[in-house]
Formats: C-alpha cells, structure tokens, sequence
C-alpha cells in the first residue's frame, strides 16, 4: 500500500498534483474548503504562453513556466483519457503586438534570449502580420509570432482533472468550510469545522490565496495575498480571429465555443469575487486598438477570480527543511494554468526522492522568514 498523501487545497495546482502522485502509486486525499477549481482555477483564461509572459530574462521562473509547456501535449491527453472526458486544448500561436519604432528593439532582444531556449520566435510585420491576423489593428507595426504558445478552456479542463482524479481512486473533499491542520511535525493530522478527521504520511499544501492562514501553524511568513483579476467575453464567430493577441495592457484569446476572451484588470480587494465597473472599462478602453472591429461590440459576460500572489510573485515549491514530509506548492499567481503540470510532476518527484527537473531555490517555501 502507498503512502497517504493528504493534499489540502483543491484548485488546479491541488487537483493536478494529486493526479499525478495517484498515478504513481501514492493513496492521495484532497480537503476543500468549497469546491474544487471554484476561485482562480476555473475563472482563468487558460493562456500558455511563458515566451509572451516573460519579458525580461531567462531566470529559474522562466525555467519553470517553459518546462510546464512542453509537458503539456502529453499531460493534457493523458488527463482526458483517464478522465473520458474533452477540453479545448488549442495550439493556436501567440502574436505579442507593439505600435512604436522604439519597441521593435525590445523584441528583438526577447527574441535573441529566448531563441538560446529553442523559442520558434519570429518578428512579423506589415502584410506579413495582418495576412496571419487579418483584424488586427492598422496602428499595429510589428507583433512577435510564438507558434508553440497554446491555451485551454480553463473551467472544462479544472472539470476534466477532478474526474480524473476520482477515476482513479482519489478521495475527494469537498464543502469542508475551515481546515486546520492540528499536527503535521511528526505525523498528518487535520481536522475539517464539521469534526471530519483526516491523517496521513505527508501533507501537499496547495491553499491558493488563502495559504497564509496557515502562517501561525508553520511558524514561517507565507505572504500569498489574493489579486482579483476582473475579465469580461465577446461573441465572436469561430476564426474571425486565430491567435492569443497581447500588448502591453492585456490579451485577448479566442476560444473554439465562439467566445474572445479579454483580460484581465487588477486590483486588491480581499477575497471580493465582485465585478466592477471601473474594472471592466481598463478592458475595454484599449482592447479595440488591437482589434477595432471591438468598438461596436459589448461583452455578454463578465467575472472575476482570485489569484494568489506572493510578494515576490513566484510560487513556493518545495519541502520544509525542518519537516520534509510537509512540500508547499502554491502561490502560482497568474499562472497556475500554465504550472499544473510541472507542479505536479515537481511535487511527485520530491515525494519519491527524485532529482529536481528544474532549480527550485527561488521557490523554496521559506525564503520569507
């Protein structure tokens, strides 16, 4: 019998690492306070896009993210074979879009630096640019073209991981309110507001923006706070446009059900899921000097999702040094899509005593305190 791995926490990063340690072997557990994929995972926009995201340097995060793409082909077909179930998964390219002479340099520079990680990355400009995205915005003078960049329907891929997860054997908990973890130095033991109890061989912590709650309990500083990231939706006839569109305030993605979505505004407003006004108009301020036909055009829907960023806004991965049978893997911020599956794998391969596939000490979970 594998050991009882308790995973507490059941978002995409909870959902994903439990999948994967499953399928290894391992008897695994998931406590949720509410349901699983219910805040930052189900309302993303799906984008995985290290190449567009990371502007500036090749750095451990970079590492990360571009990892986690590459396991994706695979990883995605694999979640829907076990699950019997589909999800948009589209390697639709990205074009990241820049309107002044001064930015071409900039490009240039991204390109050279992420062409040394096997980036296909190519400059487009003029007819070149609008044959390949015949909408896009004549203000527009050069876009760098990401073909390996891709996306997925984010609230149909949390659904298809949470059946995988119980097609193989996964408990699942859900509805559990408050969980408190009442041991973990020596043995797991936690215990759910309704007296439910819960014990095992390790502990994942996987709590999203609520994991500094758990800073009293640890001892250590866990500063992930919750960013409320505002997005809204257009119908849009399927093709009109192809590729995940960025500038330098936000994207656009196009989705095989006939909806753009636009994203995404922030701002600091606690655990408050509402959608505002102001948050929805910094969308669609600048969304039609990318594609102008958008000025006509009203979304037809509008949400909004928690994102659990840490102060230096990379995630912490990594076990504690003082009880190494407690791992933390949260804290993923925007990018939570992109990193399921590198987390999972992460968090596996610590739990069997692997070698680490990527540097983790940028991660490690107590570099706060």
């Amino acid at each position: 019998m594998g050991e009882r791995i308790v995973v507490l926490g059941g978002g995409i990063i909870g959902l994903a690492t439990a999948f994967e340690c499953q399928r290894r072997g391992y008897k695994v557990t998931i406590l949720e306070k509410v349901t699983c994929g219910g805040q930052a995972s189900g309302a993303a926009a799906g984008m995985l896009a290290p190449y567009s995201e990371i502007e500036e340097d090749p750095d451990d995060f970079f590492r990360l993210c571009l990892a986690s793409l590459k396991l994706y082909p695979k990883w995605q077909q694999e979640v829907k074979d076990i699950a019997k179930a589909e999800f948009e998964y589209t390697n639709s390219g990205s074009l990241h879009c820049v309107y002044h002479e001064a930015d071409l340099l900039s490009l240039e520079s991204r390109q050279q630096w992420q062409g040394d990680f096997g980036a296909e990355a190519d400059i487009l400009q003029g007819e070149e640019l609008y044959k390949r995205e015949p909408e896009l915005s004549k203000e527009i003078i050069a876009a760098m073209y990401y073909p390996e960049e891709s996306h997925v329907f984010a609230p149909d891929y949390v659904k298809a991981l949470e059946q995988a997860c119980r097609n193989i054997g996964v408990q699942i908990y859900e509805q559990l309110e408050q969980v408190d973890v009442v041991n973990w130095e020596e043995e797991i033991h936690l215990v759910a507001k309704d007296g439910q109890s819960f014990t095992g061989d390790r502990l994942v912590i996987c709590s999203g923006a609520w994991a500094s709650e758990l800073e009293g309990t640890f001892g250590l500083s866990i500063p992930v706070h919750p960013i409320r990231g505002q997005i809204c939706a257009y119908d849009m006839p399927v093709g009109k446009v192809k590729h995940i569109l960025y500038s330098s305030q936000g994207y656009l993605v196009p989705k095989g059900n006939g909806t753009l979505v636009n994203g995404a505004s922030e701002d600091i407003a606690g655990f408050n899921t509402t959608v505002t006004e102001r948050g929805i108009r910094r969308l669609t301020n600048w969304n039609k000097n990318v594609l102008p036909y958008l000025a006509n055009e009203i979304p037809f829907h509008e949400w909004a999702g928690l994102r659990p960023a840490t102060q230096d806004g990379y995630p912490l991965i990594g076990k504690l040094s003082t009880a190494p049978h407690v791992i933390f893997a949260t804290g993923h911020y925007r990018n939570g899509i992109l990193l399921s599956p590198v987390t999972a794998h992460i968090v596996a391969d610590l739990l069997e005593g692997q070698r680490d596939r990527v540097p983790l000490q940028m991660f490690a979970p107590e570099r706060f305190s």
